[in-house]
């Protein structure tokens, strides 16, 4: 009785065991069974091969190559990857910077409306007048020019017969105040000492005092025939006619006066503004030279007063005309009323496109022309220098864009957030697919994706899972890597493949 205790006792003990075991093989089944199929899998497949190679040995001696897999080279299948010499990426613009990661980003449905470069009313042209008569005597800048405000542009001698009589007027009043100053300062102290009446003194004092009005309105006088306050300060001062006018090129932002002046009065026109601390720092009045155009007058050539010496053209900043369609003039308004930015296309002949972005709309045409049945708008384009070269003295500028040059805006109405955005030459076409090349080590292999949207210059590609953001693409050339595809594969070239109509 007492020897079958022990041996009852282990009975329990190992079934106690056995229902812990298959307890916790129960808890943790997802993380073996798993790795036991695929152990048998593979058995399984190992097992099929070698009895394959086993059952026929003939055909491994007749070809050396049979048992391996022709359509995949370390993970590449030829049907669908391609292999690209560093000629062949060249060939097809495929640089470096053309094999970018997937982003996702905010897409800007747009719509595209032709424009053309204009001039800023008002502020690109400056007509350069005379305001007085008389003759040329020195033509400083030729013709083409690029000069700085504050560059003297011409000397002209003065023969207007009404600033000669103003002048000659404002002299003479001048020196009768002086008799007068004298006389009341004599007068003063005979009064004091009782040998001259006050009433006296009075009158020279009245006498003082009509003069001081008399000599104020003939200052404003000259004022209006265009001088500048400097200009009668120094005809008050040194008491000598002004004969000759200095012209030089204005400033665009401000007019002081000082664009007339004497001889030997060389001070440029500045701006101020304040600084934090609430001083005055001094600042250009213009970031870019003006070009000097339209130059009409020569060297001892008689000109009346208001007659144009020339014409000067600030490119520094210009507008884009756009001409939005009667169909799209609410969408035009929307992209205006939410503050967003349009890019400009200039056509380069034999070089595609060149895309400036993020552009500001300045304003909207308040009526539709009504010839054109269009609505004009306009958006800021700033312009820099190309050249800057100097030839026999004189300074000659080019500027990038210039008033004339057509081109087309494409103007967002509509936004989609976090979208996978390509450039349309990423993209390639053959029937209803849709592939981009992916690059895999020194392959790129073809996706199959699907486009949801595409334009002139993009294509917006379906976040399926075909693609995912941080994958290696090439941006362009798939049209030209889809038809090497199908070259290798000894199929006929689909001259529209790859084209989106």
């Amino acid at each position: 009785m007492k020897a079958r205790i022990p041996h009852i006792a282990a009975k329990w003990i190992w079934l106690i065991a056995i229902i812990l075991v298959a307890g916790i093989g129960w808890m943790t089944r997802s993380q073996w069974i798993p790795k036991t199929r695929a152990f048998v899998e593979q058995t399984i497949a190992d097992f099929r091969s070698s009895e394959s190679a086993g059952g026929h040995p003939h055909d491994e001696e007749a070809d050396p190559h049979a048992g391996h897999d022709h359509g995949s080279h370390a993970g590449h299948d030829d049907a669908t990857s391609l292999e690209l010499s560093a000629q062949g990426r060249r060939n097809i613009g495929l640089s470096p910077e053309m094999i970018r990661p997937v982003v996702l980003e905010t897409y800007r449905k747009s719509i595209t409306v032709p424009a053309v470069v204009v001039e800023r009313p008002g502020r690109t042209r400056v007509q350069v007048a005379t305001p007085m008569t008389g003759v040329i005597t020195h033509v400083h800048a030729v013709q083409g020019e690029a000069v700085e405000p504050g560059t003297l542009l011409f000397q002209i001698r003065l023969t207007h017969e009404d600033l000669v009589q103003a002048q000659t007027d404002f002299l003479r009043t001048l020196g009768e105040l002086d008799v007068e100053q004298r006389e009341i300062k004599r007068l003063t102290s005979l009064t004091e000492s009782g040998a001259v009446a006050g009433k006296v003194l009075l009158d020279r004092q009245y006498s003082k005092d009509k003069l001081a009005a008399v000599l104020q309105a003939q200052r404003e006088a000259l004022r209006l025939h265009g001088l500048s306050e400097k200009q009668v300060d120094l005809i008050s001062k040194d008491r000598r006619l002004l004969s000759e006018l200095q012209i030089f090129a204005p400033s665009i932002d401000s007019h002081d006066g000082d664009e007339l002046k004497l001889t030997g009065d060389n001070l440029q026109p500045v701006a101020f503004t304040q600084d934090a601390g609430g001083g005055h720092v001094r600042r250009p009045t213009h970031t870019g030279p003006l070009i000097l155009q339209n130059l009409d007058v020569h060297k001892g050539q008689s000109v009346n007063a208001g007659e144009t010496l020339c014409i000067l053209k600030d490119y520094d900043a210009l507008f884009i005309e756009g001409k939005a369609f009667e169909q799209d003039i609410g969408q035009l308004r929307r992209a205006s009323e939410s503050g967003w930015t349009v890019d400009a296309i200039f056509d380069q002949p034999g070089a595609g496109s060149r895309i400036l972005e993020g552009l500001e709309i300045a304003y909207l045409a308040n009526q539709v022309d009504t010839e054109s049945r269009t609505l004009h708008f306009y958006v800021r384009l700033p312009n820099e220098v190309t050249k800057d070269r100097r030839a026999e003295g004189n300074r000659y500028v080019e500027w990038k864009y210039l008033p004339g040059q057509r081109l087309q805006l494409r103007v967002p109405v509509e936004e989609w957030p976090n979208q996978i955005v390509l450039p349309i030459d990423a993209v390639s076409r053959e029937g209803a697919e849709y592939y981009v090349f992916q690059q895999n080590g020194d392959h790129f292999d073809r996706v199959p994706v699907h486009v949801k949207y595409h334009d002139q210059y993009s294509a917006v590609v379906a976040n399926d899972g075909s693609l995912f953001p941080g994958d290696i693409i090439a941006t362009r050339g798939a049209h030209q890597m889809q038809m090497a595809l199908k070259n290798k594969a000894g199929g006929g070239v689909d001259p529209h493949a790859g084209h989106t109509h």
